[in-house]
């Protein structure tokens, strides 16, 4: 399917290596403006892309032409974020009467920033999620991703600081929407 310049498909496992690449590649450009380098380093331990998003069928990629421009996917479970390597991640499914879709782990490639690519994948996951009879949506937005999610209509619910093993609180935002 194609919007504008952009496609996407579902990722796949072979996708991997790539979606780390862009996700590192996203943390380093676009968290300094939002963040102490300490912090930034520290939420590496807490962010990433999460593997059984893509088992799940729940996570897309988008391409500007042939490159990878950004990630991002929606889950039915109940981990609200962090990567493979996160402490605490639960594979309970939601109740789509009474719980919301998580969107989860949305990165854009820095080169592809401002392209309608966050956008694209927002629509994506709030279209899926409601297709299997999820009426909200809920995320733990980043102070860089703040500003995207406000502008598609999530609002913010409670801020905390999520404390990394070293002790460094990296700030989150928990986001809803209904769908």
């Amino acid at each position: 399917m194609q919007t504008n310049a952009l496609t996407h498909r579902l990722a796949a496992e072979a996708d991997l290596p790539a979606l780390h690449h862009l996700m590192k590649r996203a943390m380093t450009n676009f968290l300094p403006d939002f963040l102490e380098p300490e912090q930034v380093e520290a939420s590496f331990e807490i962010m990433g892309v999460d593997s059984r998003l893509i088992a799940d069928g729940t996570y897309f990629t988008v391409f500007d032409g042939d490159a990878l421009a950004g990630c991002g996917g929606w889950s039915r479970r109940e981990t609200l974020f962090g990567g493979d390597h996160t402490f605490g991640r639960n594979p309970r499914l939601l109740d789509p009467v009474g719980e919301a879709a998580r969107v989860r782990a949305m990165y854009t490639d820095p080169d592809h920033a401002r392209k309608g690519v966050g956008r694209l994948i927002l629509k994506l996951c709030e279209d899926a999620a409601r297709a299997e009879n999820f009426t909200r949506a809920e995320l733990a937005a980043t102070a860089a991703g703040v500003p995207l999610y406000k502008a598609c209509g999530y609002a913010p619910m409670r801020a905390w600081d999520e404390v990394t093993s070293t002790g460094v609180p990296v700030p989150l935002v928990l986001m809803g929407k209904g769908l």
